[in-house]
């Protein structure tokens, strides 16, 4: 397992804590465009073809695979919503219906996943993280972290469109503490975008999260969390050259020192998030892979919610990271039709 991976340590302290560079590189939380996926609308479309075709996969006896992962995997998720219409109109039934009777496991939730507007994605899998026994915080700390404001808003609205509540106020009900009010912060998904930087505010910033952590016997979170979940990118990556200047630390290696827990591990998120995005969901794909067994609700949020946004990024820092490509790696730790369709929205081998 992971025979490629030269899983160095010194490369992911080095992402984390080098700032050289990170002042003037672009952020998936302030621009979401699809220059940086891998998949593209596809030329000459045309969705009564492919509902054609996914008829005669689903129908025939034994499901064909091989069609549902080409054609799904090939088409941009504009382009599946149009299937998805002109199929339930042809066939009286919706496709997720059909997918979902015939296929199963794994492979199912990844075709669903694919059919399913990004923003509704996103609510199915907050509404799965906090249904049921005991609240999946992993699952809300990535989301509420990498995405950025306009996401969250459709988040939102999706969600209350699919539960008649209102998110926040569900959210709520199910997380407690610092988390939650990070957390709900977050949810409102009103972050400022402003652009400018106030180099005198970074400073000030950055000596207030010093005398509330380091310098102080227990830790203020609050200051934490109002810094974090406020400031704009641009603002907040000065923070942190600040901070490291001020205290020989890095913002993140503070915060693992002074908190624990859930709290912790979001605030950690949101640091991440404000340097790079990719290098983030890339350690979290890493971490969805290694060890026992995989994590493939992770693997299937991420490859499918990034791959027309930043999936190239992704992939390089993955490489960066891990001194091995993500399709090398997906490959080794997943098989079948499941495996063939992540490998296609990753892409090619780098």
């Amino acid at each position: 397992m992971f025979d490629s991976c030269r899983i160095s340590t010194a490369a992911m302290a080095n992402v984390w804590g080098d700032l050289d560079l990170l002042l003037d590189s672009p952020s998936s939380l302030t621009v979401t465009s699809t220059a940086r996926g891998t998949i593209k609308e596809k030329a000459g479309f045309k969705a009564a073809e492919d509902v054609v075709a996914l008829r005669k996969a689903i129908e025939g006896i034994g499901t064909t695979e091989k069609t549902l992962v080409e054609v799904l995997t090939g088409r941009s998720n504009a382009q599946r919503q149009l299937i998805c219409k002109a199929y339930q109109e042809a066939a009286n039934r919706t496709l997720v219906d059909d997918l979902k009777g015939d296929t199963h496991g794994d492979f199912e939730d990844l075709l669903v996943a694919l059919v399913t507007p990004p923003a509704l994605f996103d609510c199915h899998e907050v509404i799965r993280a906090t249904k049921g026994p005991g609240t999946t915080e992993e699952i809300l700390t990535e989301i509420f972290a990498s995405r950025s404001n306009k996401q969250i808003k459709a988040l939102s609205d999706a969600y209350l469109a699919e539960t008649g509540r209102s998110m926040t106020h569900d959210l709520k009900s199910e997380v407690s503490g610092d988390y939650a009010t990070t957390l709900l912060i977050l949810a409102e998904g009103k972050r400022d975008e402003s652009t400018n930087v106030d180099p005198a505010k970074a400073k000030a910033d950055a000596k207030a999260l010093y005398e509330a952590g380091e310098k102080k016997w227990g830790t203020d979170e609050s200051k934490f969390i109002d810094v974090l979940c406020h400031r704009s990118v641009p603002q907040l990556r000065q923070t942190l050259v600040e901070y490291k200047a001020l205290s020989n630390k890095t913002l993140q290696e503070s915060i693992e020192r002074e908190m624990s827990g859930n709290l912790e591990d979001l605030l950690v998120a949101i640091v991440k998030c404000v340097k790079s995005v990719p290098a983030y969901l890339a350690e979290r794909l890493f971490k969805s892979m290694k060890g026992v067994g995989t994590t493939e609700s992770t693997l299937t949020r991420i490859m499918v919610g990034r791959s027309e946004m930043d999936m190239l990024d992704i992939r390089a820092e993955f490489k960066k990271l891990f001194g091995c490509s993500l399709y090398s790696t997906i490959k080794s730790e997943t098989a079948g039709s499941y495996g063939q369709a992540l490998l296609n929205l990753c892409g090619e081998d780098d």
